[in-house]
């Protein structure tokens, strides 16, 4: 089983990302998956974490996520408050929405850290900083585990019908940045480096 986990602030769509990679993966790839979030009461603004399994069986279990393979940071400074990366998985994959490395020496041995300034991304495309759909592209791309068509249908089947085109093109624009981990150094992607 392949477990995500997803790290945002209420009003930033890391719910609605963990959901889409879920759909994506059930409806388009194959995959038994299941997405859920985690919040409370919090306001817009709040750290708020999102979930995503899958499996190529059915997934039984219901609880939260505490070992993830893979974490997803659609807000950089969620890094100052919350130890983003407590319970990864050994050889487990950053994806962190930053221009910069902003991860320091926090981050577990033997990960592998990515940078995606999906900020600048959803601004070019989107005319917003909104990321969710960014991220759930590059987590596409890097992890392999989806093709971009299924991101861009489940985008479809998620969003409003005004939001699709842009949303799909922002996570496709993504995907392609990080292309299955043989993403190209530039202005938006910086290489992983194995800590």
């Amino acid at each position: 089983m392949l477990q995500i986990r997803w790290h945002g602030r209420g009003g930033q769509g890391a719910v609605t990302a963990a959901r889409i990679f879920g759909l994506a993966a059930a409806l388009y790839a194959g995959w038994h998956a299941q997405s859920f979030p985690s919040f409370g009461t919090e306001r817009r603004g709040a750290p708020v974490t999102a979930f995503t399994r899958l499996d190529d069986r059915p997934i039984r279990d219901r609880s939260q996520i505490y070992n993830p393979d893979y974490i997803v940071v659609l807000d950089a400074t969620l890094l100052e408050t919350t130890n983003v990366f407590a319970g990864l998985a050994p050889g487990g994959i950053v994806l962190i929405n930053s221009s910069r490395d902003v991860a320091g020496g926090r981050i577990p041995a033997g990960a592998r850290l990515h940078y995606l300034d999906a900020t600048h991304l959803a601004r070019e495309v989107l005319e917003a900083p909104i990321v969710n759909t960014a991220m759930v592209g590059a987590l596409a791309g890097l992890s392999g585990l989806l093709p971009v068509e299924a991101v861009t249908r489940a985008i479809a089947d998620v969003l409003p019908e005004g939001l699709v085109n842009k949303n799909a093109a922002v996570a496709r624009r993504a995907y392609e940045l990080v292309g299955e981990g043989t993403g190209k150094p530039g202005a938006a992607y910086h290489d992983s480096r194995l800590v």
